[in-house]
């Protein structure tokens, strides 16, 4: 039976990067349980704009938690209390009636606040332009089975590939490190026949541009993998770095290997 609730809000403002931000109090009253996080955040956009307040500035899109655009700090833990569950798919269910609810922005140097809860996370983007991808000069590709691939690894790469860069890794890390993201994105395509030819090249271009970026390195705390909305695991960082070392020491960039 669907039930009714009245939480407090708590929640991050902020009118851009460069300015201070502060903690602005709401009330949702009569908030039903079956709403979505985002859906009780779009009701009380609705009511700011009644009364001519600002509506809160939140990021999303599919609302079917596969994009990964909607990462929110919620009391304090990325995308909220329910494990394996992105924001957009968090119902008011996980909150009683009375609960007080602490929203802010994902907090990174490398994800500057645009406003409110929106933050840039263009970095990624730019970590993922510096080598996740697979070539192809000419022609289209192969048919999917056409290339045997061994179980073990096609299962592995598929979870992987499972990343939805929601960012949820870093916001967790307490170096801010994106280093499951970046292991993901590697390790997904390295782990597979199509991916071998740029494998080491990618890995440490990728690498470099996480650097560049500004993140945090990776010191095993293990927050970013009980973050995870998808489960990315802790081996995959392992797995990056023993490509990354090699790439180092046997590989220039765009000439393979040097016969060491």
């Amino acid at each position: 039976m669907e039930k009714h609730i009245d939480v407090k809000l708590h929640v991050w403002r902020q009118k851009n990067a460069k300015e201070p931000g502060r903690f602005v109090d709401y009330e949702a009253k009569g908030v039903s349980t079956e709403m979505s996080f985002l859906e009780m955040l779009d009701v009380v956009n609705e009511g700011l704009i009644k009364s001519g307040g600002d509506p809160i500035v939140f990021d999303h899109d599919c609302r079917e938690g596969i994009c990964g655009a909607c990462n929110l700090v919620i009391n304090g833990r990325p995308h909220g209390p329910k494990e394996r569950t992105t924001t957009c798919q968090l119902h008011m269910r996980s909150f009683k009636d009375g609960d007080s609810i602490t929203i802010e922005p994902v907090r990174a140097d490398s994800f500057p606040v645009i406003k409110d809860l929106m933050v840039d996370r263009n970095a990624f983007d730019r970590i993922i332009a510096a080598g996740g991808f697979i070539s192809v000069p000419t022609g289209s590709g192969c048919d999917a089975n056409a290339i045997p691939v061994e179980k073990t690894k096609a299962d592995m790469a598929f979870d992987a590939a499972a990343c939805i860069g929601c960012g949820a890794c870093v916001a967790a890390c307490p170096n801010a490190s994106a280093m499951l993201f970046v292991a993901a994105k590697i390790n997904h395509l390295g782990l597979l026949p199509q991916g071998q030819p740029e494998r080491y090249n990618r890995a440490r271009a990728m690498v470099q541009q996480m650097d560049a970026e500004g993140f945090g390195t990776c010191t095993n705390h293990g927050e970013c993998e009980a973050a995870c909305p998808k489960g990315i695991k802790l081996e995959n960082i392992a797995r990056m770095n023993r490509d990354f070392i090699k790439a180092s020491l046997l590989y220039r960039p765009d000439t393979g290997p040097t016969g060491a």
